[in-house]
């Protein structure tokens, strides 16, 4: 998914219902976080509390992990000798649950993203601090040194690698979200798509896809109808409502909406998943650091010691994303090509 793309829809696709309203006062007056979200409360030496006042968006988790010498010896000398790791952000201003986003103490910038960079300087042994910025300022600080890595749902693409390594930890989905009593299932294959209402917001990735979808379906006599709204309430509301059957966005936003919804009358459920960069290849979202760093590797071994030792599959089960789990972290995998970047 292209970086435009990705961060619009990714706002775009959070349900406004269920996003709590005090958080985007709390994002807008905060220029960084000194994490406060390591090691607070009842966790015990060694343990990263992930989903901690994330006001529901994540099942609150203390996970053991601590430095692994091994992996922390790759790092740069500097880096070392600072016993902290920067951690980009770009959550300014409103946030985007459940990635990243003020917690309820309306100062700890909480969510999938700063929780998995806490658990990667855990293995590295050094201090996380997280650095929240504006989408634009987050790569600004990785440019000046200012930030060392940041894990701010940063699509691995090949323009990006023109200036940035990566190391994967997610994969990048677009997903249907239906009412949780629906029957009707994606299973990766457009055709089942015919004859349904979908809603997709305008501009976007998925939008696009689709778009070629629908395409496809009239050359074969079939059709598709897409419907657009101006806020996700309202997609929300038409979904429940039987105006549309299901709705296309990314699968953070919905995992989320589920989540929020799950025991309500207007429960939603997921009923299909969708590479974010289309049918040649599966999107991959990065830990992001700059070219010839040296970082990419050390971080990408970091992932796989969670991968390994289970912390990463306790990660995505707080947030609700296990679909979107990776086998391993790979160091600068193929991103989204440059005619799609």
């Amino acid at each position: 998914m292209s970086a435009h793309f990705t961060r619009r829809s990714l706002i775009r696709g959070i349900t406004a219902a269920t996003a709590v309203a005090s958080l985007a006062g709390g994002l807008a007056a905060c220029g960084g976080d000194s994490d406060a979200a390591t090691t607070t409360g009842s966790a015990k030496s060694g343990d990263v509390v992930v989903g901690r006042i994330s006001n529901g968006a994540a099942t609150q988790t203390a996970i053991k992990v601590s430095e692994v010498k091994s992996i922390s010896a790759e790092l740069p000398a500097a880096l070392r000798r600072s016993g902290k790791l920067e951690i980009g952000v770009g959550a300014l201003p409103a946030g985007f649950p459940p990635l990243a986003f003020v917690g309820s103490d309306q100062k700890t910038l909480t969510g999938s993203e700063p929780d998995l960079g806490r658990l990667v300087a855990a293995v590295l042994g050094l201090k996380p601090e997280i650095q929240n910025a504006t989408w634009e300022n987050m790569f600004v600080g990785i440019d000046s040194g200012k930030v060392d890595v940041a894990f701010s749902n940063v699509t691995d693409t090949e323009e990006r690698k023109k200036k940035y390594e990566f190391a994967s930890y997610r994969q990048d989905n677009l997903a249907f979200t239906v009412p949780q009593k629906s029957t009707w299932n994606f299973d990766d294959n457009y055709q089942n798509l015919a004859g349904k209402t979908v809603s997709v917001s305008a501009g976007t990735n998925q939008e696009k896809i689709l778009l070629e979808w629908k395409k496809k379906l009239e050359s074969e006599g079939k059709k598709l109808t897409i419907k657009y709204f101006q806020d996700s309430n309202s997609v929300y509301l038409a979904l429940s409502s039987g105006k549309i059957d299901a709705y296309l966005g990314p699968n953070p936003g919905i995992a989320y909406h589920n989540k929020q919804t799950a025991n309500t009358p207007k429960a939603t459920r997921t009923a299909g998943t969708y590479s974010g960069a289309g049918a040649s290849l599966q999107g991959l979202i990065a830990a992001t650091a700059k070219k010839d760093s040296g970082l990419a590797k050390p971080l990408a071994d970091a992932i796989n010691y969670l991968i390994k030792n289970g912390q990463y599959a306790q990660w995505l089960k707080a947030y609700n994303l296990a679909n979107e789990a990776v086998a391993k972290s790979e160091v600068n995998p193929p991103g989204l090509p440059l005619d799609n970047s």
